[in-house]
């Protein structure tokens, strides 16, 4: 029983983000949330035809020119809430105020 003492313990969500971090899996799951909070924060989710996101900037092609008109003036309120999202789910998150999302480019 000695030896259960001088283990080293990780915690669940410590050993899942290394492990994914190790497996190269990490960006494609951080896309996955990008495009996830993107649908819930918008709620245009049917409407979007194509969504592309590199170096903090998400692309978004909308099928819905009055939509994409509506959006464009909310730009501003859908990345803070986008970003609020992503923080708060937090699974691959290495600091509280890190800002995924900087920039919201409509199609």
């Amino acid at each position: 029983m000695n030896k259960i003492q001088y283990r080293r313990y990780t915690t669940l969500g410590d050993a899942l983000r290394l492990l994914l971090r190790q497996y190269g899996l990490a960006p494609e799951l951080e896309r996955r949330r990008i495009y996830e909070a993107w649908d819930t924060a918008s709620g245009a989710g049917a409407y979007t035809v194509r969504r592309y996101f590199r170096d903090g900037r998400l692309h978004v092609t909308m099928s819905s020119s009055v939509l994409r008109s509506q959006l464009y003036f909310q730009r501003d309120a859908l990345l803070e809430k986008m970003n609020a999202l992503l923080r708060d789910d937090g699974l691959l998150a290495a600091s509280s105020g890190r800002v995924y999302v900087k920039e919201l480019i409509l199609k």
